[in-house]
């Protein structure tokens, strides 16, 4: 093979791009990762490790220890140090893949400059990832706000956190910073957590306005302004809400500029790169994966475009990613968990859905822990399970065996029927998918037919 021509190339050393390259190489594939800055990504440095590291130390103000700034930036350092190895450079080296470090821009619909290099691939894999998204409000740009890439750098723990949006990063965040000893004030032109089932937000935001959170939702946000002395929103009905520092927490946008991807053919949108059911782009030897391809943006939805596009693009047999079953889980105190069809998502598509739900006040596991917030909710279609919402502690960890049920397309008759450890939280999952078979078999013709039975010798 000629020195610059790879089997693979990839862009981009994100989850996506390293699962992709390091499963290639271990394959067989001669592969090429090219990274113009750091291993690891976003979920890595400034996303999910960090947030969930915070998250973690500011829980323990509930039993009234309340962490230093210096102490919770210690605990994100660190969580991000014991992890940077599993993403290094020499591991992945000893995987086969050959590591890069550059910017790649494709020079036509062939060929890739990197380094003064002109290198040629089978195929090519684009996950370059996104950046924070800034919304449009006059006077924003002008005032150097912070997002999730650059707030765990703050020297001083913020004295009044206000923040835009009230979406994932927003809740996780404000719960986080509120237990750690700031003010924070979330404001959002649109309900909170607006993906989501309205009864589990309602458990959240009832957690969020105790832990001392200001919310102002379906609030406009007309312009913003400030000084030396802090930052002011200026809302809609004339109102204002002012704080010390400003997180902006919108959502992501596809990372796709400056990659030469119009001179490669590759058709982009607003919303990222345009893929078809395998991962392919317009440029049939181009795949696109993760935040930078138009679809859902969260680590675990990289990890699997990966392995759906490692057999795409090595092999002859195609397999179409399916997000069907795709499960998020939101990291507040108590955790929101959905997989599949949310309540209202499933009652518009199918008329004779059944709403299962099941309360945690009735779960033995969680009167002993002395956490009662929250519910399972299943939704099922002719007895098929097609979601599944959990609001409540370890809401994420029960999750697993909900995917599991979305996925294999199981019935409220598998998940009733299996025997599970007593006492846990697992339970609320067994009792909710029971309810439907309960009231048919507590009947008053089953009861006659018991007795009946009880005359035979």
């Amino acid at each position: 093979m000629a020195p610059n021509h790879y089997d693979l190339i990839v862009i981009g050393g994100g989850a996506a791009g390293l699962v992709t390259a390091g499963g290639a190489a271990q394959l067989g594939a001669r592969t090429l990762l090219v990274e113009r800055h750091k291993l690891g990504g976003e979920c890595l440095y400034t996303g999910c490790v960090p947030s969930k590291a915070l998250i973690a130390i500011a829980a323990r103000a509930r039993s009234g220890a309340v962490p230093g700034w210096a102490e919770a930036r210690g605990a994100v350092t660190a969580a991000i140090t014991t992890i940077e190895p599993h993403d290094s450079a020499e591991r992945f080296r000893d995987f086969g893949v050959e590591v890069e470090f550059g910017h790649a821009a494709f020079v036509d619909c062939a060929n890739l400059a990197i380094n003064g290099r002109s290198l040629t691939a089978r195929r090519f894999v684009v996950a370059t990832g996104s950046d924070p998204a800034v919304p449009p409000i006059a006077g924003l740009a002008d005032l150097g706000c912070l997002t999730n890439e650059t707030i765990f750098d703050l020297a001083e723990r913020p004295a009044h956190l206000v923040i835009i949006g009230g979406g994932v990063i927003g809740c996780e965040l404000s719960q986080a910073f509120a237990r750690l000893g700031s003010r924070v004030t979330i404001v959002d032109q649109g309900p909170l957590l607006p993906n989501d089932d309205p009864d589990a937000v309602a458990v959240v935001r009832a957690q969020l306005v105790a832990d001392g959170v200001a919310l102002h939702e379906s609030t406009g946000i007309e312009r913003a302004s400030g000084d030396a002395a802090g930052i002011t929103l200026h809302l809609a009905g004339n109102t204002a809400v002012s704080g010390s520092h400003l997180l902006v927490a919108t959502g992501r946008a596809a990372r796709i500029s400056g990659y030469g991807l119009d001179k490669a053919g590759v058709e982009t949108t607003r919303n990222g790169i345009t893929v078809d059911r395998y991962l392919r782009t317009s440029n049939r030897r181009i795949y696109a994966i993760g935040d930078c391809r138009n679809g859902p943006r969260l680590t675990h939805a990289a990890d699997q475009d990966a392995r759906t596009v490692i057999q795409n693009a090595l092999f002859p047999f195609r397999k179409a990613t399916d997000y069907t079953a795709l499960p998020a889980a939101t990291f507040t105190d108590p955790e929101l968990a959905q997989v599949g069809l949310t309540e209202a998502r499933a009652r518009a598509a199918h008329p004779n859905v059944q709403v299962l739900r099941h309360d945690f006040d009735h779960n033995d596991r969680s009167v002993t822990e002395g956490d009662m917030r929250g519910f399972v909710k299943i939704m099922a279609v002719g007895n098929t399970v097609v979601g599944v919402t959990i609001v409540g502690a370890h809401a994420g960890e029960l999750l697993a065996l909900a995917t599991f049920a979305v996925a294999g397309k199981l019935t409220l008759k598998h998940l009733a029927n299996q025997t599970y450890a007593y006492p846990t939280l697992a339970e609320a999952i067994r009792f909710a998918a029971e309810l439907p078979g309960q009231a048919a078999l507590f009947t008053p013709f089953m009861r006659r037919v018991t007795r009946l039975f009880q005359k035979l010798p």
